[in-house]
């Protein structure tokens, strides 16, 4: 299994995020989402840093080109891609946000494409077409729980593509980092989680956004102890499995497996009792078949 550590790493992120989405959505119903990121993010920024301090880990030789390649992406990828997913998660849900995700790794295609020359075969771009058919087809399905959402479709779909955009903005970026230096994947971590975390207080105080009233209503423990539990599993252990993917395989592969939130996504809601629509599952399936396709694992 060492061979294939990259993999299985990208395929352990993926099942914590489907998990944590669960807990995300109870919490937003209190917490504003730019809130919920630098909460989660500023927990799991401590406990990386205690890890780092644990493992001897704490000093690292990068070149500053490199560390300003971190740094954009831990601001793209987290301080702004995950705000913009936990927007969607309270206008399209867990299921239709999780599918959104899919669309990352073909954008993670097109943004090689251009910035750094990679090419892509007509598979390829047929894969990027049996993505898209894919999710489309299930983002539009409404079910009763998600008919009395507030937010429209339309605002959730262009959060959702933010997020997928700023996800394979960002694992281009890691991944740049990884094939230029020896750093480890959780000094990464570390570096990306401190820069969402400065874009995230620079954005609050620009709203001038109060931060904390949630802890003064009814059930304020509850949502606090959901907190902890979401930047645990969520976000320490997600993100250093994430960059564990980056640093040992392809971005290609790595995000087309961080791709499978929706299947464990079903998985999950099965196990609760949950009977997702024939339509939800044929259509992950169809999106997860045009990833594979997209790059060459079927």
């Amino acid at each position: 299994m060492a061979g294939y550590q990259g993999e299985l790493a990208a395929l352990g992120a993926a099942f914590l995020w489907a998990g944590a989405a669960l807990l995300f959505e109870q919490i937003g119903r209190r917490v504003h989402s730019l809130e919920i990121n630098l909460l989660k993010g500023t927990i799991a920024a401590f406990l990386l840093g205690i890890t780092l301090l644990v493992t001897g880990s704490l000093h690292w030789d990068l070149p500053l080109p490199a560390l300003l390649l971190l740094l954009a992406s831990g601001a793209l990828g987290i301080g702004v891609g995950d705000t913009a997913y936990f927007e969607t998660l309270q206008c399209l849900g867990v299921r239709r946000s999780l599918l959104l995700g899919i669309l990352a790794p073909p954008i993670a295609a097109i943004l090689g494409l251009v910035f750094l020359g990679e090419t892509l075969s007509l598979t390829a771009w047929l894969g990027v077409l049996v993505t898209v058919l894919g999710v489309a087809w299930v983002i539009t399905e409404q079910t009763p729980a998600e008919a009395g959402r507030a937010c429209a479709l339309r605002r959730g779909v262009v959060f959702g593509l933010a997020f997928a955009f700023c996800q394979a903005g960002g694992a281009v970026l890691s991944r740049l980092v990884f094939n230029q230096t020896s750093v480890s994947p959780l000094a990464t971590a570390f570096i990306r989680l401190a820069a969402g975390i400065a874009i995230l207080v620079l954005w609050l105080a620009l709203r001038r956004q109060k931060v904390l009233t949630w802890t003064r209503g009814a059930g304020a423990g509850r949502v606090a102890i959901l907190v902890l539990v979401v930047s645990m599993f969520g976000t320490y252990f997600a993100i250093w499995l994430q960059q564990v993917s980056f640093k040992f395989t392809d971005v290609a592969v790595a995000q087309t497996l961080l791709s499978t939130s929706p299947l464990f996504g079903l998985l999950i809601a099965a196990l609760r009792g949950e009977k997702p629509s024939l339509r939800a599952v044929l259509g992950a399936l169809v999106a997860m078949a045009g990833v594979s396709l997209l790059f060459g694992l079927i």
